[in-house]
Formats: C-alpha cells, structure tokens, sequence
C-alpha cells in the first residue's frame, strides 16, 4: 500500500491520528507532496515511513529545501508517478510534466484539498492535509494495488472514505 500526505505545516511533530499513524505504519512506500515546515518534521517522516519519497513544498525551511527536490518521480503497481508540491503547476503544466515524466499519476499538495482528478491522459491525486485542513475535514489517500489496477481512496483521519476510484 501507498500513503498520500502533504501539507503537514509543523515545527517537529507528525500529527497524526491513529488511523492515519497504522496507514502509514502498513504501508510499503509513505509520498509526501511537500510543506512539512521544519527540518525536525521531514526527520520524523524519515524515521517512521519504511520508504519514503518526499519533495519540498512552498512552506518548507531552508534545511528541508535543500534536503529535498522539487519533484521526484517512482514506480508502484506498475505505473509511473511524479509527485511535486503543485504551487508551481496549473492543470495543463501537470499535464505537461506527466508527459515529460511518462507517468500515468501525479502526486500534489498545495490546497490542502483532497481531490482524484484526471488532466490529459494522467490522473493526479491530491491527498489534501491531514494536519492544516483548509475549508474541509483533515484527510489523505491510500492507493493500494488490486489485481491489474490501483484502487485510489480518499479517506477522513478517522477512517472513512470520502472517495474511491479504480484506477
């Protein structure tokens, strides 16, 4: 399984629920789409995820931007990924860098905003915020092979699932 999250905004701690704490804890590869603030929060993330791939976003300190890139692509479940925070890209220049990148999904952040979303002939998955919310509940995805396709899922902090698609 693959963890979502993005737009932390913190000075050292995860923030994380419990449900969001044993999702990432399961999950075979944690992508985070930037803003983790403090150096101290990309460490804790480092420390906890068994892997993870992680960009830098808008928000982020000195420390975490010369840590990490501004995009960065992976494979997982046979698809090709490019994840980048998302406040440099409209709809058509993440189009344009799926393309560039030959990936078949695009991880953002950014607005905070969870959203499953299709832009040319890539899907781009925003898993929104678990920890600074803005204008909805706190969320993050799943996306988690099932047979030949990847099953997205938006899911609240506590648990539920706000949206789903087979992908």
């Amino acid at each position: 399984m693959l963890v979502v999250l993005g737009d932390t905004h913190s000075t050292g701690g995860l923030q994380l629920t419990d449900t969001v704490a044993d999702a990432v804890d399961s999950a075979s590869l944690v992508v985070h789409a930037g803003d983790f603030t403090a150096g101290e929060t990309l460490q804790s993330f480092e420390r906890r995820a068994r892997k993870l791939v992680a960009v830098a976003g808008n928000s982020d300190s000195r420390l975490v931007t010369e840590q990490l890139p501004t995009t960065a692509t992976f494979r997982f479940g046979g698809r090709q990924f490019v994840v980048t925070h998302g406040h440099r890209h409209d709809r058509t220049s993440l189009s344009l860098l799926a393309r560039q990148e030959g990936a078949d999904m695009v991880i953002v952040g950014h607005t905070h905003r969870a959203e499953i979303d299709h832009v040319g002939g890539a899907v781009v998955v925003n898993g929104g915020s678990h920890a600074d919310p803005r204008g909805g509940e706190p969320t993050f995805a799943m996306i988690e092979q099932t047979g030949a396709n990847l099953q997205v899922d938006i899911q609240t902090t506590r648990g539920s699932t706000r949206e789903r698609e087979l992908l």
